[in-house]
């Protein structure tokens, strides 16, 4: 029996990464961003010139892209030839194809693999769109963070981020290879409201006290 999971989900701009990444200090755990995963293939498509929507041009370098997931610490990283990438993952070029990409079978059944090797051997807090129904659908502990549009739309803005949140919402909900949606045994948490602290109190204190 593999350790706990931690499985946070949510559409774009919902405070999960931020969550996710607080709750796994707040507990000792390791955070992995598959985000920044999905995004790092988005990035090295459009570094080889690769139109992201041409799926059998991507599927044919997946087998040699040299990309490597790792952690720094407690917090999971990617890296391309040994180097870890950072702000390459926010371009907006990243960030205005990596649904596309993220839609393509063939990629996430490679990215899901590396994510599940991760809670092979520590304890995790991941966070993602698919994480409670596909990559540990038997986690007991499964949260789906959302907010408003509205909010969520000025979370992105002051990103410096000017990509459409409905547009998002619609590619990822709407893909055929694991689209977002929220787990039947999640819970569900809207964060429009609340502040990421007390958002990170209310999961923290339900895992310890179902973990107790």
């Amino acid at each position: 029996m593999n350790p706990p999971a931690i499985a946070i989900d949510g559409p774009a701009a919902s405070g999960k990464s931020t969550v996710a990444k607080l709750i796994a200090k707040e507990l000792g755990f390791t955070f992995i961003n598959t985000g920044a995963m999905y995004r790092a293939v988005t990035w090295y498509v459009l570094q080889q010139g690769i139109d992201p929507a041409n799926t059998e041009a991507v599927k044919a370098i997946l087998p040699g892209i040299p990309l490597s997931f790792g952690k720094n610490g407690a917090v999971s990283t990617v890296m391309c030839n040994g180097r870890v990438l950072a702000e390459e993952l926010t371009l907006q070029s990243t960030n205005d194809n990596v649904s596309t990409i993220a839609a393509i079978p063939e990629v996430r059944a490679l990215l899901v693999e590396k994510q599940r090797e991760y809670n092979t051997a520590e304890p995790v807090v991941m966070e993602g769109r698919d994480i409670g129904t596909v990559v540990f659908p038997n986690t007991p502990y499964k949260y789906f963070v959302t907010a408003s549009e509205e909010v969520r739309a000025a979370r992105r803005a002051a990103q410096g981020l000017t990509d459409s949140i409905a547009e998002r919402d619609r590619k990822d909900s709407a893909r055929a290879c694991a689209p977002l949606t929220m787990a039947e045994d999640a819970k569900l948490v809207d964060t429009s409201d609340m502040s990421i602290e007390q958002v990170v109190a209310h999961i923290a204190a339900d895992i310890r006290s179902r973990m107790a």
